[in-house]
């Protein structure tokens, strides 16, 4: 896994132990939404279920923006809420949103390497907005 945080840091832009708690936290949340398929991802990646452990752990930064969302995630509830509320975890580590659509395309391309592409839509289908951003050409 080190190898492919390594990469992720890199082309998100960011050190690598915050790109390991920012796969740990987006990992978390798939095995929250949808624990059978997340939990054939994370045992096919050593040191995934570290990673979630390392993120749940983490100090947790409060930033306005990450704020506002969290706040905002709670109200909503279901999915657009998990989402917001994820989204809120990643601003607080001090992603900007070109960083969160890197990130997103590394870690899921690698989790479609790593399940296939049938099996990872079955998480990211239900998700507001990320098959479409995944996937424009469906």
């Amino acid at each position: 896994m080190d190898q492919w945080i390594a990469h992720i840091a890199h082309s998100v832009g960011t050190e690598p132990a915050m790109a390991r708690i920012a796969v740990g936290h987006v990992f978390g949340f798939l095995q929250k939404r949808h624990p059978g398929p997340a939990d054939e991802l994370i045992d096919r990646i050593p040191g995934a279920r570290e990673a979630i452990a390392d993120a749940a752990a983490a100090p947790r930064k409060k930033s306005i923006l990450g704020g506002m969302l969290g706040g905002v995630g709670g109200v909503l509830g279901g999915s657009k809420g998990e989402m917001l509320a994820l989204t809120s975890e990643l601003t607080a580590l001090g992603l900007s949103a070109d960083q969160l659509k890197r990130l997103a395309h590394e870690i899921f391309g690698g989790a479609e390497l790593v399940i296939g592409k049938e099996k990872l839509r079955v998480m990211t289908d239900p998700i507001p907005g990320l098959s479409g951003f995944l996937w424009p050409n469906g």
